[in-house]
């Protein structure tokens, strides 16, 4: 093991500290794991971890120190909550209390591969597996980059610390994670979720790039042997990490993106892959990439480590991270040149939206911020339809900027780069959730080549009422060309008819929030009409 100790450790304010694990390897990492009861080891020889009570972010407990000059930037509301200095100061000396006289775990990492636009993030924490998802998601330096490894923002992760006084200081819960945009910090407590590390820093790189002029996006991306770039938008469960892993293109990332002068680029060094129901034969490369180095969370698994994905009885939000080495045909460096096509991914529940349809500059920019998705009946008790998701930009809970910020950067970088925008829908066909069926993978397959390889532009077009979207009539791999207009596939049109408009209206309600916005931006005009 290393005996190395990181930089400006003194700069930390941590008293009395134990052993300080710096950057270990993968090995050292599993060995702590084990030793400390953290990690069960699967069959594949990847570690597995549970993150407690809580399996998944929790947006109510994130907050921004409104102070200036940051809160002149930042869109303030259910998404970005205020939080005042007086009070971070308090959670940020619980915080250091919580991991002073600790044995830690410090990892220094890149977010961002371009080292135009990359940030040096330093992560402190008391658990080892923390420290293991951390050299998963990000960029690890080199030896020689470490000597010299100067930390831009500082992450202390005090999981096992809570807030008790949340109510006396008008907060949430007594869990927090909060930002200090002017001192580079943010601090973590109540909270086990290896995700509120890796969101935490998009976050930042959401406030960052934009003021740069860079635009900062939740997408994945790879590229074709011509070097031709795409980018795939979309929320979770819509596909995006399936779909932009494919062995004829190398992977640059699954989630997160800067696009700057030189291109695109990712912010992470790995992939954050849901694994509920994972089928080798479906998802065969991220089946594969859970072996050594990959970290489990919160998946069930028997005495002898075999693990069972179909299993949600801790939860649907089982995942895996693993390094981007663990995809085969990956992009070593994670950067490209511009795109050549942007896809925005929706699962359509209501099972009205074409397979693919090809967008004007002005339909791609009111579906960029309208984010649009949908969850199935049945997720919450009351829920007996499915019910619609908007998410500005397909990454409103991780935007500290107004999304029509993001929006203008994007319409300027389409039209600098004449790039194709389309959107997919891999949801619901033949009728909503619970009478219709899930888009087939490969149909979805086959729209998504004829985009790649330029062929849907050789097609012939319809335009679907109410949406005014285009559609092609045929394209070369899909088994039944009936498919690409969903009306085709319901056996009641009426239903069909009635179901468009409703999903109409809920866009027409939902994008009225950017009315206030000036003619520059009031694209409702590209939006659907009833």
């Amino acid at each position: 093991m290393s005996t190395r100790r990181p930089n400006s450790l003194d700069k930390l304010g941590l008293e009395n500290i134990g052993n300080i694990y710096y950057n270990l390897s993968y090995d050292e990492l599993q060995a702590h794991e084990v030793n400390r009861g953290e990690c069960k080891i699967s069959t594949s020889g990847t570690a597995m971890c549970d993150t407690g009570i809580f399996t998944g972010r929790s947006p109510k407990d994130k907050y921004f120190v409104d102070q200036s000059p940051s809160n002149e930037n930042i869109f303030w509301g259910d998404v970005n909550r205020k939080i005042e200095k007086d009070t971070f100061d308090e959670l940020f000396t619980l915080t250091k209390e919580q991991l002073s006289g600790k044995d830690i775990y410090i990892m220094d990492v890149y977010a961002g591969a371009c080292k135009l636009s990359r940030k040096s993030v330093r992560f402190i924490s008391e658990v080892a597996w923390q420290a293991h998802f951390v050299k998963n998601m990000f960029i690890r330096p080199s030896e020689e980059e470490l000597k010299r490894f100067e930390p831009d923002f500082v992450v202390y992760n005090g999981c096992k610390t809570s807030n008790k006084n949340y109510k006396e200081q008008g907060l949430h819960s007594d869990v927090y994670v909060c930002f200090n945009v002017e001192e580079n910090v943010s601090i973590i407590g109540g909270t086990w979720y290896g995700g509120e590390m890796k969101k935490g820093i998009f976050s930042m790189m959401n406030y960052w790039l934009p003021l740069e002029g860079k635009l900062s996006m939740h997408c994945s991306a790879n590229v074709g042997k011509d070097n031709d770039v795409c980018l795939f938008f979309g929320l979770s469960g819509t596909g995006k990490t399936t779909l932009s892993t494919d062995p004829k293109r190398a992977l640059i990332g699954d989630d997160e993106h800067g696009w700057d002068e030189s291109g695109v680029f990712n912010f992470e060094g790995g992939c954050y892959a849901k694994v509920i129901n994972l089928d080798p034969k479906s998802e065969p490369e991220i089946y594969g990439a859970i072996r050594k180095d990959a970290l489990l969370e919160n998946v069930v698994h028997d005495i002898n480590g075999v693990v069972d994905y179909s299993d949600k009885s801790k939860t649907e939000n089982t995942r895996v991270s693993y390094p981007i080495e663990h995809i085969e045909n990956h992009k070593d460096d994670m950067q490209a040149g511009h795109p050549n096509n942007i896809i925005f991914l929706t699962a359509d529940a209501f099972g009205v939206l074409p397979p693919v349809s090809k967008l004007s500059k002005e339909q791609a920019m009111y579906y960029f911020l309208s984010g649009y998705t949908a969850k199935v009946a049945g997720t919450e008790l009351g829920i007996t339809e499915p019910v619609a998701t908007f998410s500005a930009c397909f990454g409103e809970a991780f935007l500290p900027l107004h999304p029509t910020d993001y929006a203008k950067l994007l319409g300027d970088k389409i039209d600098e780069h004449g790039v194709n925008v389309y959107l997919v829908n891999t949801g619901w066909t033949g009728g909503a959730y619970g009478i219709g069926h899930r888009m087939s993978i490969k149909d979805t397959r086959a729209c998504i080549n004829g985009i790649l390889n330029g062929s849907i532009n050789n097609a012939e077009f319809e335009i679907l009422d109410v949406f005014n979207l285009q559609i092609p009539k045929a394209l070369d791999g899909v088994k039944n060309n009936a498919v690409l207009n969903p009306r085709n596939t319901w056996s009641n049109k009426a239903d069909y008819d009635a179901s468009l408009a409703k999903l109409a209206s809920m866009f027409i309600e939902n994008f009225n929030r950017y009315n206030d916005n000036g003619s520059e931006l009031d694209y409702s005009e590209a939006g659907p009409k009833v």
